[in-house]
């Protein structure tokens, strides 16, 4: 296992290697801005899916698309101007949920945090099932689509592989298909507009069968359709605030390269955006199942040659690397809820590649989840998505407003200007989002962040019970205690002795063996075998007719303890280890349940005494006997149809050790 740990994941990384590990803007840009630039593929595509169906018809929705466009594009720069603030002001990361935090308070932080670790989630599920929609619109594909959520599945392991190899190698992995992306896409809109305005390309052939909608021509849009397909294209900004939560993944200085990386970003996703929805609405293509819009768009203007194939595996490839943004910021995010106490602690730690592996692992499982539950379509998951993404910009700039009032640094007063704006606007769209598609699916994260909130506070109790428990007082001193020690015994052995030699060894007030019988047979052959070999420490025999094992020796422990005023018990557990894994598949697992029981009892300690057979065979002793080893059926306990049971690690098959 290890050797395939190293194979897939990599050599580990000491943590002085981790200043060796951040990334340069052009990498930066491949890791953070994926998600942001993909969304390039569909969200035109999901404006159409609203505003050409219904009473609508496709020609009322192409013209919507420009209008739409120019509005998302004027937002997503007042929001890039604001986080760009919030670089600056937060070098750490974090972005909305430390913004939150200090500005807002705890609530409205862990709502920020709820928020954003949901629209991460979702960027996943959202990103594989639009790239696995890409593959399928290639004809020679086509075939499987039948086969969605099991691509999905399959790409979300191989991005998880890529993301724990850690963050600089995934992004050098990931950077090529970034940038190869930009420019094909970059060449289907300077070449398509050239043909389109030139008159040397018509319109994409429409397809009644295949279009979602009711009719090409004609029909009606209203207000409430034109703010639903203008909140579909507002998830073109899903994943502007990536790079303000990463900073600290950035070279030095970290602030200046992370802002010039979302000024470019900025740059890239607003003419990439308005140019396609501005190619749309030259071409008519129309949404499908069957084909995206890119698709049909790629297929008129390049034709089916290599060039067109280019596009759609560069389409494949960059939204699968938009789940790559939420594997660089969920994991790095949830440390930081978990430094605070709100998530848990095994989330703030780092793996062997200096990855918050706990993070990408738990992502992987919740992102695969969803495409199971919504089938890997985009556009039944997109619904889910902007609620959060809308909630945490608004908490996250309304924050920057506070900050620039209370520490008013140079330029505040323009500083105020741009967050209020971007805050006010990213508020209506959030409004927008929440009434245009709650009966979409909206309602569910607006259900789910309040469960993920006190799931946090829930969290923060614990560990602040745990903390104010073990907290030492002035005056504190550990009280006299009288240790008791019971080796549990399952027969007469070399590591049943053993265990009894390191019981004497601790010196105890009190030391007793005790074991568990069903029957006189068993009774009798236990205590002939302890007197045969002259043990001297006492052995009681804890009778049950049921073959019940557990019950009864915790019952004997309350018992004994009860007989004793501040009184601390030591089990001790003999257990053999064999030479292979497998081999202790072959044996019972008492010993592990009893374990499990015995840790939530007060003031028991649990020890294991392991006796290893192989080390006792590479030493040369003799091996055990079949009876002394556990090996004789004998002295099985008889199952209730009268046949003999497998030997139990606490039953009187001699030499049958407590976790076998």
């Amino acid at each position: 296992m290890a050797i395939l740990k190293r194979v897939l994941v990599g050599r580990p990384l000491a943590s002085v290697e981790q200043e060796h590990q951040r990334i340069p803007k052009t990498i930066g840009l491949a890791v953070f801005s994926s998600d942001a630039i993909s969304s390039t593929a569909y969200a035109a595509e999901e404006i159409l899916f609203v505003t050409a169906v219904g009473a609508s018809s496709l020609v009322l929705g192409l013209d919507m698309l420009i209008p739409i466009a120019i509005a998302v594009a004027v937002l997503l720069g007042l929001v890039v101007a604001s986080y760009r603030q919030t670089i600056y002001a937060y070098p750490h990361g974090g972005s909305s949920y430390v913004v939150s935090r200090e500005n807002h308070g705890v609530n409205a932080s862990l709502v920020a945090g709820a928020s954003i670790l949901v629209d991460y989630v979702l960027t996943v599920a959202v990103s594989i099932s639009a790239g696995v929609a890409a593959i399928i619109s290639i004809p020679t594909f086509s075939g499987l689509a039948d086969h969605r959520v099991e691509l999905g599945i399959a790409l979300i392991a191989l991005i998880a592989l890529a993301n724990l190899r850690g963050i600089k190698e995934s992004g050098r992995i990931f950077a090529a298909p970034t940038y190869i992306y930009i420019l094909t896409l970059a060449a289907l809109l300077i070449y398509g507009l050239a043909r389109s305005y030139f008159g040397d390309v018509g319109q994409v052939p429409f397809d009644r069968e295949a279009f979602e909608g009711a009719r090409e021509a004609g029909g009606t849009l209203g207000l409430f359709l034109i703010l639903k397909g203008f909140s579909s294209g507002a998830v073109a900004l899903t994943g502007v605030e990536a790079i303000s939560d990463g900073v600290p993944a950035f070279r030095r200085p970290t602030s200046k390269n992370a802002a010039t990386t979302l000024t470019a970003m900025g740059f890239i996703l607003g003419i990439l955006f308005f140019g396609t929805a501005l190619l749309a609405h030259r071409l008519h293509p129309y949404p499908s199942h069957d084909e995206t819009v890119l698709s049909q768009m790629g297929l008129l203007v390049f034709g089916d040659g290599p060039i067109y194939v280019l596009l759609q595996f560069a389409t494949v490839a960059i939204l699968t690397l938009a789940a790559n943004t939420a594997y660089a910021d969920f994991p790095r995010l949830s440390s930081i809820i978990a430094r605070d106490g709100y998530l848990p602690r095994q989330f703030a730690n780092r793996g062997d590649r200096l990855v918050f592996s706990n993070g990408i692992l738990v992502l992987s499982v919740l992102a695969g989840g969803l495409l199971v539950a919504f089938g890997g379509l985009t556009n039944a998951l997109i619904p889910l998505y902007a609620v959060g993404v809308f909630l945490s910009f608004t908490l996250s700039q309304s924050g920057m407003v506070r900050h620039h009032l209370r520490l008013q640094e140079p330029g505040w007063k323009r500083h105020t200007v741009i967050s209020a704006l971007g805050a006010s606007a990213t508020l209506i769209v959030l409004l927008i989002v929440g009434i245009t598609k709650f009966t979409s699916g909206a309602w569910v994260p607006v259900v789910v962040i309040p469960i993920i909130v006190l799931f946090f506070k829930r969290v923060k109790r614990h560990y602040t019970k745990v903390a104010n428990q073990l907290r030492v007082p002035v005056d504190y001193k550990p009280r006299k205690m009288n240790h008791t020690v019971v080796v549990l015994v399952g027969g007469v052995h070399r590591g049943v002795l053993d265990a009894l030699a390191y019981a004497r060894s601790l010196n105890p007030n009190h030391l007793a063996a005790v074991t568990s019988v069903s029957d006189e047979e068993e009774q009798e052959r236990i205590e002939r075998e302890w007197a045969d070999r002259n043990i001297d420490i006492p052995l009681e025999i804890v009778y049950d007719p049921y073959r019940e094992l557990t019950d009864p020796l915790l019952r004997y422990i309350d018992e004994l303890d009860a007989h004793y005023e501040n009184d601390v018990v030591t089990v001790v557990i003999p257990e053999f280890v064999v030479d292979h894994w497998w081999g202790q598949l072959l044996h019972n697992q008492t010993a592990l349940m009893l374990k499990g029981r015995l840790l939530f009892r007060r003031g028991t300690v649990v020890t294991s005494v392991p006796y290893h057979l192989r080390e006792e065979d590479r030493l040369g002793k003799p091996a055990a006997s079949a009876e002394q080893a556990g090996t004789g059926e004998a002295a099985s306990r008889a199952s209730p149809d009268g046949g003999k049971a497998e030997p139990d690690a606490l039953t009187r098959t001699p030499g049958e050790p407590y976790r076998s």
